[in-house]
């Protein structure tokens, strides 16, 4: 059986692979270190279970790639856990997202709940 399909849009090199290595047991996993490279890719990926979406990216916002996400019914149970350290944004964004982990994140703590999420 595949693994699901974990999208990492996360522009620091640290966090990314981090986030890639805590999550490569249960999940396949494609990270994606630009905003506008994320808009393209979301385009053409097979849908994702989870998504890991940083808000402060170059080329484009992760708000503008989560209102992307939000707005295309092709990732309706796709789950999202946005990875940010913006509390305000945070606060904002947290009811449309399935969860808000605030930087530093645990690496533990990201496998248990991303496991919990899986779809």
């Amino acid at each position: 059986m595949t693994k699901p399909l974990a999208l990492i849009i996360e522009d620091s090199p640290v966090f990314s692979l981090m986030f890639s290595r805590t999550l490569s047991d249960e999940f396949e996993v494609e990270a994606i270190k630009d905003g506008e490279e994320a808009m393209k890719r979301l385009n053409d990926v097979s849908i994702p279970s989870l998504i890991l979406l940083d808000l402060h990216l170059p080329g484009a916002s992760g708000r503008n790639i989560l209102n992307h996400i939000k707005s295309d019914e092709r990732f309706a149970k796709t789950r999202i856990i946005l990875t940010t350290s913006d509390e305000r944004q945070a606060e904002e964004l947290q009811n449309i997202v399935d969860l808000v982990l605030l930087k530093p994140i645990n690496p533990n703590q990201l496998r248990d709940l991303a496991s919990r999420m899986k779809t």
